[in-house]
């Protein structure tokens, strides 16, 4: 009995498919539409025949699904329009004698990963991660150093080198650490009269010196020294620093602030060496506005004052506790004397806790990181800062991280060791200092104390 439906022979019909006896079936090639004719059914003989497929081996899957078939561009057969239209066939991929890239190949017309495949794409190469990255290292980089070339050109423009200490004369030699100079005066450049009441600076003319401390940075640990300005000195002979004229020293002893009125900072460096021994390697001064305006840019300065005063002189009126300062209160902190018994040692107390907080809080990452607070406060700094001709901004940064070390810890803070009073002028201790110059110089820890 035949297994073919009734008209149907063991031959098959190319209108059901059955697979093919080929063992590599063409490809399948899109219908071009055809007009049905209305005609007759067309006889059996004249159908075409096509091979039943082979039985299914042992362990071998049996065929399936319908191969594509090539169709004749005018599906008649003798006159007959059958109406079969290959299409889409479903089924597992099967492959064709096409080759590579051919129809019905994978990647070819018609294949599953080429244009014609089932909702596919050419597949494009893989992006390059690790190129991608390495570009935009480099990128990140460049942006960086850029800017921070161009802030370290912008920066040093802006610092004033107006001490020249080639014109002092008959110095000590050179130790082992680095020796700062650096002096707050009480410079009203820059500040209009409601600055000048507001910061109660007066309206002296000229500039005197306010404060004045060594900063010795070390391997061994950093010291800040404070130098009363009542502290009794003896000029030396110097060289003028405008005139180039010598003048001999004359055994004269007076207050260390009249240096500096007389003759400027080549003087007072030139006093302060000669008396400590101590060679001093870079000189920096600030005057009343740059420090109030240095503190307002960072947003104030938070600072623990254990003990409440007030002074009508510098505008003091604090009390105890955790308090943040802004630039005018700064000020007032670190010019108030009358309000202490010690008066100008318990100033020079003050400046030294101050001046290492500020440095502390500064060099933060939240205000060395965030432009919007760096260059204002270099700005506020550099406008009004003075140094000597022979300071770089590194040497700069070295001074300021080296007061920020004092203050977490890593350093020592004093005054110079008083032995007595003479005139109202502070003696120091002759033994102590020698004993302090000799370890900074060969880059001792030091030992000595104010007391």
């Amino acid at each position: 009995m035949s297994e073919w439906p009734e008209g149907r022979n063991d031959s098959g019909d190319d209108r059901y498919g059955r697979g093919s006896a080929q063992a590599q079936p063409e490809g399948a090639r899109r219908m071009p539409h055809v007009q049905r004719r209305q005609q007759g059914p067309v006889p059996p003989q004249q159908r075409p025949q096509r091979p039943v497929p082979p039985p299914a081996r042992p362990g071998q899957p049996p065929a399936y699904g319908v191969p594509p078939q090539q169709a004749p561009s005018h599906d008649t057969y003798g006159g007959y329009d059958s109406g079969y239209n290959t299409g889409q066939v479903y089924g597992r991929p099967q492959s064709t004698p096409s080759g590579p890239g051919g129809p019905g190949s994978p990647g070819g017309p018609g294949g599953p990963q080429g244009p014609g495949g089932p909702g596919r794409r050419p597949a494009g190469p893989a992006p390059d991660w690790r190129k991608r990255i390495k570009i935009g290292s480099i990128v990140l980089v460049t942006a960086l150093l850029a800017t921070t070339i161009g802030t370290y050109f912008w920066a040093d423009s802006k610092v004033r080198r107006e001490v020249d200490l080639s014109k002092v004369i008959e110095r000590p030699k050179e130790g082992d650490c680095t020796t700062y100079l650096v002096v707050g005066s009480d410079s009203r450049e820059g500040l209009s009269d409601e600055d000048k009441k507001k910061l109660h600076t007066g309206s002296a003319e000229g500039k005197r010196t306010d404060s004045m401390m060594i900063l010795a940075a070390c391997s061994s640990g950093n010291t800040m020294i404070s130098l009363p300005r009542d502290s009794d000195v003896e000029i030396p002979s110097f060289v003028g620093s405008e005139s180039g004229k010598k003048y001999p020293g004359t055994g004269k002893h007076t207050k260390l602030n009249a240096a500096y009125a007389d003759d400027g900072p080549e003087l007072l460096v030139r006093t302060v060496e000669h008396n400590t021994g101590l060679r001093i390697d870079h000189y920096a001064e600030i005057g009343f506005a740059g420090f109030a305006n240095i503190v307002d840019a960072l947003g104030g300065v938070d600072m623990n004052i254990e003990k409440g005063f007030k002074d009508e002189k510098s505008g003091a009126d604090f009390k105890a506790g955790e308090q943040t300062l802004n630039g005018s209160q700064a000020l007032a902190f670190v010019r108030t004397r009358y309000a202490f018994a010690e008066s100008d040692l318990a100033r020079t107390k003050n400046q030294q806790k101050f001046l290492s907080t500020l440095a502390n809080q500064a060099a933060t990452p939240g205000t060395i990181l965030n432009p919007f607070k760096l260059y204002p406060v270099l700005g506020a700094g550099l406008d009004t800062l003075i140094v000597d001709k022979d300071m770089s901004l590194w040497d700069l940064a070295d001074m300021f991280f080296a007061m920020k070390g004092i203050s977490g810890g890593e350093g020592v803070s004093m005054n110079m060791p008083i032995a007595g009073e003479r005139g109202g002028n502070l003696l120091w201790d002759k033994a102590k200092v020698q004993q302090l110059v000799k370890q900074i110089q060969n880059d001792e820890k030091v030992t000595v104390t104010s007391n």
